[in-house]
């Protein structure tokens, strides 16, 4: 298996496969948009207009880090090198060169796409997605990323630029529904304040995915429902795992620190069903679990039911590797509290995100493969 640099900031050995994206400084080719026309035609004479950004109390608000959402090693290295004044100054000397697209990108620009299909069905709604660029630089590399962002053609309107303070307070004012980041400790700070939150990694490669639908994949315990059950089985192994899944089947887990993302999802999915776009809904969920179907998947669909929430598609591995799965579903995300199971999606080219929650935590390092989550 290809080993996965634990600093999320750095991208994993090999060749990363480019994405359809413009040449950008952090890229395999160098360039510039001074290339291209400073603004389009339309815009300068008025004839096209940019669409509102939604209340953040109506909105599903994902909130990113400009170190997820660009690739950003190049600069980072200057910062633990030199030192803050230093990248600082390197930055404003860069600041006309676009960063390149980093692992939340495709994640991104798919939530846009989701926008333009709901802005077409509900023109006056602002049930959105809205997309807050994050991150602990100082206001002054805010130029390059405004740049970087217009030369990508992203509609990102809202930031939060904290100046190396945490930004985890300004998320709860957001209404924030996710938080991705580069930081595992601030993922950590902001799932103990109740906030949906991942650290993404790039992969060694890139599988390509949908620019028409967002696919979002889920592991079950630890990440949409507690670790309750992930307890009993680090606990006292897999036979009385089993056991008490049979016991409690009629008992309702308790909720994990995604469930609420999965739920704003399954609400904007029902605004195209209500309009006749259930078969090419632009929103398509999966639940990918080591749970086996016969012996433990019962109370996991139980729960999902009774919550109110619909999973597109439900896959019971039994232990299996998630890996290949994952290859055929090519989602743009793919949430996961063992690294063992982000470490084998990377593998096979899926974008995934660590969720540290849950007693999983103390045995990452032993890396059980058996088990039944």
């Amino acid at each position: 298996m290809v080993k996965m640099n634990l600093d999320p900031v750095q991208v994993m050995s090999g060749q990363v496969k480019e994405l359809n994206v413009s040449p950008s400084s952090n890229g395999d080719s160098r360039g510039s948009w001074e290339e291209k026309q400073e603004f389009d035609m339309q815009d300068h004479l008025g004839l096209s207009t940019k669409p509102k950004s939604p209340k953040p109390e109506n909105a599903v608000t994902i909130a990113v880090s400009s170190r997820v959402l660009f690739r950003t090693d190049r600069e980072q290295k200057v910062f633990e090198q030199k030192g803050v004044e230093e990248y600082l100054r390197y930055q404003i000397e860069h600041e006309n060169e676009p960063f390149a697209p980093g692992p939340a990108f495709p994640f991104v620009k798919a939530l846009e796409a989701v926008n333009a299909r709901l802005r077409d069905l509900y023109p006056q709604s602002e049930e959105l997605f809205d997309i807050v660029l994050v991150t602990y630089n100082h206001a002054h590399v805010g130029i390059r990323l405004i740049n970087t962002i217009n030369h990508h053609n992203l509609f990102i309107e809202r930031f939060c630029m904290t100046g190396g303070s945490s930004p985890i307070g300004y998320l709860k004012a957001w209404h924030t529904n996710l938080y991705l980041s580069a930081d595992a400790d601030k993922v950590r700070e902001a799932l103990a304040e109740g906030i949906a939150a991942a650290t993404m990694f790039m992969p060694e490669k890139l599988t390509e995915v949908s620019e028409t639908q967002l696919r979002v994949a889920f592991d079950g315990d630890a990440v949409l429902f507690s670790d309750e059950s992930e307890r009993i089985f680090k606990a006292h192994g897999l036979d009385k795992f089993f056991e008490h899944e049979r016991e409690n089947e009629d008992t309702l887990l308790d909720h994990g620190p995604l469930k609420g993302f999965l739920e704003a999802l399954g609400k904007l999915q029902k605004k195209f069903y209500a309009k006749g776009h259930r078969l090419d809904c632009p929103i398509r969920t999966f639940l990918v679990t080591a749970r086996s179907a016969a012996s433990s998947g019962i109370r996991a669909l139980k729960t999902l039911r009774a919550w109110g929430l619909e999973i597109d598609e439900a896959l019971f591995l039994a232990g299996a590797p998630k890996g290949p799965m994952l290859e055929k579903i090519r989602p743009h995300i793919y949430f996961d509290d063992q690294m063992f199971h982000v470490e084998g999606a990377a593998e096979m080219g899926t974008i995934a995100a660590h969720v540290p929650y849950g007693i999983a935590q103390k045995h990452n390092a032993k890396r059980n493969t058996s088990g039944g989550k």
